[in-house]
């Protein structure tokens, strides 16, 4: 990799995969809507613009040899036609600009949820099936465009997708501080019967896999045309987890509980009142929640140790270790 391009390269995940990249001397590009100063003063350049503009992303792409597509839409809660413009649309334009450019090499960030039907998942590979019910409009898109970008392989424009699962870390805005906000605030709630067991991924284990994608389809290319499942390689009980992060900021740690049908049938009531209402505001519950939160969905990790020998660097407990101090650097920063 000379020259990359790195959609979303802003965001937590995006962010991570380029300051590898530079960390590495590569050129790298960030395609956002946004500027992001801290990562132009590492070395990046920042090309703002949409991903739904595809003449934007035909001049963005010039001279790339390789495209990281993290740009997506996330959250449980909004408007599909918003979701398909972005997670879908959006896609069909990057893989387009990578034709247009004659770009060897895509690399697209997907989710687990595409396989995720509400019932347990334990140890399952990347022989599961898409889920063709969804309760959430990020899932449902994200896995046309996961679908489409597969699909799209071939020896002009070599494409994989990564599959992190709940992506956590330092520079984490969205997973972990809105977990605190609601453990603070008394809002969180243990949803069924606390045994379930989910798979975690910290961010510069998720960033190392994007990247050594990226060179086995530039050398062997044993993951051309395949989704990758990448986390810590070791399931989480998520309500221990969560406790022992509540524990070690000096959060209550959840003892409340709901069973896992209260919780479901609450979640539709909630999203038929926002949708009578109109209102964009997440609901505190779903469906789509409520199952993520009662269920077991962890992942078996051992096709990507095959094809290309990714292994976490940095292990559950020292990347809780780094969060948690960042963590309190943030707290005692806005004191």
């Amino acid at each position: 990799m000379k020259k990359v391009a790195v959609t979303g390269g802003g965001g937590f995940v995006g962010s991570a995969i380029v300051r590898q990249l530079l960390g590495r001397g590569i050129e790298t590009i960030i395609i956002s809507r946004d500027h992001y100063p801290e990562l132009a003063e590492l070395g990046a350049r920042c090309c703002r613009g949409d991903i739904r503009d595809e003449s934007f992303l035909n001049k963005a792409f010039v001279g790339c040899d390789t495209v990281f597509h993290v740009a997506a839409l996330a959250g449980i809660w909004g408007r599909y036609n918003d979701y398909y413009s972005i997670n879908v649309t959006g896609s069909k334009n990057v893989v387009a600009a990578c034709h247009y450019n004659q770009i060897p090499r895509l690399i697209y960030t997907s989710t687990p949820s595409v396989v995720f039907k509400g019932d347990n998942l334990v140890g399952a590979d990347e022989s599961e099936p898409y889920a063709r019910s969804f309760r959430c409009h990020y899932a449902a898109t994200k896995a046309m465009a996961e679908e489409m970008v597969l699909a799209d392989n071939s020896p002009a424009l070599m494409t994989c997708a990564i599959r992190p699962h709940l992506v956590w870390g330092p520079g984490d805005t969205n997973l972990i501080p809105r977990l605190l906000a609601r453990g603070r605030a008394g809002q969180l709630r243990q949803v069924g019967d606390g045994r379930n067991m989910v798979d975690i991924s910290y961010i510069d284990n998720v960033g190392d896999a994007h990247l050594l994608a990226a060179e086995n389809l530039a050398t062997s290319a044993e993951a051309a045309g395949k989704a990758y499942f990448i986390s810590q390689g070791e399931p989480v009980n998520l309500w221990n987890w969560i406790n022992d992060l509540f524990n070690r900021l000096a959060v209550r740690p959840v003892t409340a509980k709901v069973s896992y049908p209260l919780a479901y049938g609450a979640g539709a009531l909630c999203e038929a009142a926002y949708g009578l209402m109109g209102r964009q505001q997440e609901p505190r519950m779903t469906r789509f929640l409520a199952q993520q939160l009662a269920m077991s969905h962890w992942y078996s990790i051992d096709r990507a140790r095959r094809d290309f020998s990714y292994k976490p660097k940095v292990s559950t407990a020292e990347g809780m270790d780094k969060m948690v101090a960042w963590l309190i650097r943030q707290e005692q920063g806005r004191q």
